[in-house]
């Protein structure tokens, strides 16, 4: 991240496919095509571990911190790869193009994976699997048996399972994986297909110059293979539930704070492991990204817990984390830790000290800037430091089109127009934005795609403090025109952001 570029936020669900989702196969290396046509240098994505129905598909509440999600496996590759028949994907049912139906894409792509696993059963030998299997057999076995499980107790909490189930006892463990073999097989043969279309889509990335940047949320869900098979790095009750949760407190945003529910982490106990959890999880995310931004960074320095009894965070408290230990211990495994702190909000000086002591670049959103503290603004262009990421928005946010026509005030509109130097019209303003971020001094900046094309409130990847209708949206196929590709590659070179 030391030198000058710039890139785009997409994430994998949001490319244009045949099958309800977007995925890993020809739509995404027509993305990094345009990405190499534009010269930008960084493709940023979303966490890509398996998502929830019950948690609506949110990439930020997964089921596993080291598994991937099969939904983003490419059924044409699975007929490159001679797993699946043309005919088996000639007719999938009309999906909208624009969003991603998440029900019905999940149960059409399931029946693909049944066939898809039958054909490669039969196939022989299997040497590449069987290595990817004893390869990653820290996480894949205990995911593998999870899911079997919850299918197998009907999605019932892993906490309320049997307690000989629940506490992991040997022989319980040796009696459901005898009797649900076949379908925890079926989970290893799905993370060896995606780790495999992954990899062939990596390296053609790199091939082209553009690193990815993936996404790490601090916290695991409690409801997740992570808690289950490490109970001792959680805090937990006797009965294995959390009996203190993550949020963060009051603030100006919020009377009540917001309770996220996650269980914290014990960090007496990682720090006996010597880390070793996290330093697995980083070494897995590292393997399918160059560069990992951390989400609530802060929670690594100081987080804010709350009894799980609670229903608001307003009774919570501060708790210290070692993250000066912590994080020379990553730096020991990984000399240049290529990591991105999401430091979005109130952030404290001990954050910004950790932050330097380590040379780890933030975030600035743009569309904070505009306040009535503008000229100090640390968001506001002419204030940016080279260590930094700087963003448009990010999959939190509005888009800029959304953000001018529905949330900024009259004043803020004001200054932005004398920031500017002259009225811009609505169809234009995003390219005003995307270029001051171009012209900054910042090494580093992203735009999400929904900025780039121009688009309003209706393409918003996530709207927080709302469950339903988020992490939806699809780029569709014929807005990817030369006209777009000519005049981005034009700023970026224009500015000192090409390759």
């Amino acid at each position: 991240m030391k030198r000058r570029g710039s890139g785009i936020l997409l994430h994998v669900t949001s490319l244009p496919s045949h099958f309800g989702v977007g995925d890993m196969g020809p739509w995404a290396f027509r993305f990094v095509d345009f990405l190499a046509e534009t010269k930008q240098s960084l493709w940023q994505i979303l966490p890509v571990n398996p998502t929830d129905p019950e948690h609506f598909n949110s990439p930020y509440h997964c089921t596993s911190a080291f598994a991937c999600n099969p939904l983003i496996i490419s059924p044409e590759l699975l007929v490159q790869d001679g797993l699946l028949n043309k005919s088996d994907v000639k007719s999938p049912p009309d999906f909208p193009l624009e969003r991603v139906d998440y029900r019905a894409a999940g149960a059409y792509k399931k029946k693909l994976f049944n066939r898809a696993y039958e054909r490669f059963k039969g196939k022989r030998p299997q040497y590449e699997y069987k290595r990817f299997c004893s390869e990653n057999s820290n996480w894949l076995e205990d995911f593998a048996l999870f899911v079997a499980l919850k299918s197998h107790f009907d999605g019932m909490v892993w906490s309320e399972w049997p307690q000989e189930v629940r506490d992991r006892h040997p022989e319980a463990l040796q009696s459901a994986k005898t009797e649900l073999h076949e379908k925890a097989e079926m989970e290893r043969f799905l993370q060896y297909i995606f780790f495999n279309q992954w990899s062939i889509l990596r390296n053609y990335c790199n091939q082209k110059s553009i690193q990815i940047i993936g996404d790490i949320p601090i916290y695991v869900k409690h409801d997740s293979v992570d808690v289950w098979t490490h109970p001792e790095i959680f805090k937990l009750d006797n009965e294995k539930r959390p009996y203190a949760v993550a949020g963060v407190p009051p603030d100006y945003f919020s009377e009540t704070g917001q309770l996220w529910g996650n269980p914290v982490y014990r960090w007496e106990v990682l720090k006996e492991k010597e880390y070793s959890w996290w330093v697995q999880r980083m070494e897995q995310n590292l393997r399918l990204c160059d560069v990992v931004r951390i989400d609530h960074f802060r929670g690594l320095v100081a987080y804010w817990e709350v009894p799980a009894t609670e229903k608001t965070a307003i009774k919570g408290k501060w708790i210290e984390a070692p993250a000066m230990e912590f994080l020379n211990h990553l730096t020991r495994k990984f000399p240049f830790l290529p990591i991105i702190a999401e430091d979005l909000g109130v952030i404290t000086p001990d954050v910004r000290e950790i932050m330097r002591n380590f040379e780890l670049p933030g975030m600035k959103v743009l569309l904070f800037a505009f306040g009535e503290d503008l000229p100090t603004n640390p968001y506001i262009p002419h204030n940016h430091v080279k260590n930094c990421v700087a963003y448009t928005g990010t999959h939190d946010n509005s888009t800029i089109r959304g953000w001018f026509e529905r949330e900024i005030t009259p004043e803020d509109k004001k200054r932005l127009l004398r920031y500017l130097g002259r009225d811009v019209p609505l169809d234009e303003l995003h390219w005003e934005l995307i270029r001051l971020l171009m012209m900054s001094v910042a090494n580093t900046v992203i735009f999400p795609m929904q900025d780039i094309l121009g688009l309003g409130e209706e393409a918003r990847m996530n709207r927080p403090a709302t469950l339903e209708g988020n992490w939806e949206w699809r780029l569709l196929p014929d807005l990817l025109t030369p006209d777009l590709a000519s005049r981005l590659l034009e700023m970026t070179e224009m500015y000192g952001r090409a390759e």
